[in-house]
């Protein structure tokens, strides 16, 4: 989880009479990401005031649409019982094959680099009392329905969730799912018609 980051600085002094310049090498190991605890990583703690993750990359929407579909969905900025999150909210439809909407996002290479040393995902989540999936994508994807699946239930309250790794389900795909090729996350509300409203105060690795 940690780098190790080699910098030379040139210093310019006096040696013997003689004006030198001495290259002295720093060593030092930051840490990658925003850390939570010692043993959580940072995707996203809505230390950002817009759509951006704090490990870099922003937020989007995607809704049933992009199929034929006719569920309707915005994501915006928004302040739960005192606590910046981003919300999903939307009416989810089954009509036209349809039926999800979901915000998604591509993870930072910094985040890709460290997933494998983790055990599953951590949420901070705030909700009405419907259930919602939460979905991985990884370099073995290649179709936009497939996807590991996992599902959890947002209460109207902030309560911290942890999702193994090992719990999420290959949906339309053979392979089992391999960490070290994650790419992208997304919260999904899915799979009956509803009314979705979803905040996410915090989400990442633990």
């Amino acid at each position: 989880m940690y780098r190790t980051v080699n910098i030379f600085r040139f210093i310019r002094t006096k040696l013997n009479g003689r004006h030198v310049i001495l290259a002295v090498l720093l060593v030092f190991t930051p840490t990658p990401l925003l850390m939570a605890t010692q043993n959580d990583l940072i995707i996203d703690d809505r230390s950002t005031d817009d759509f951006r993750a704090a490990s870099g990359n922003a937020w989007y929407l995607v809704t049933d649409g992009v199929m034929g579909g006719i569920s309707t969905g915005r994501l915006s900025l928004d302040m739960i019982e005192n606590r910046p999150c981003l919300r999903m909210q939307g009416n989810v439809s089954l009509e036209n094959n349809g039926g999800f909407i979901q915000i998604a996002l591509n993870l930072s290479d910094d985040i890709l680099k460290y997933a494998q040393n983790f055990t599953g995902v951590l949420l901070e989540v705030y909700g009405n009392n419907e259930q919602y999936n939460l979905h991985l994508r990884t370099q073995d994807i290649t179709l936009p329905w497939q996807s590991y699946r996992t599902t959890f239930t947002a209460t109207p309250e902030w309560k911290t969730l942890h999702l193994p790794f090992a719990e999420f389900i290959p949906y339309r795909i053979d392979k089992t799912l391999d960490i070290s090729r994650l790419r992208r996350i997304g919260i999904v509300a899915i799979g009956h018609a509803f009314v979705a409203d979803l905040c996410l105060g915090k989400i990442g690795l633990y």
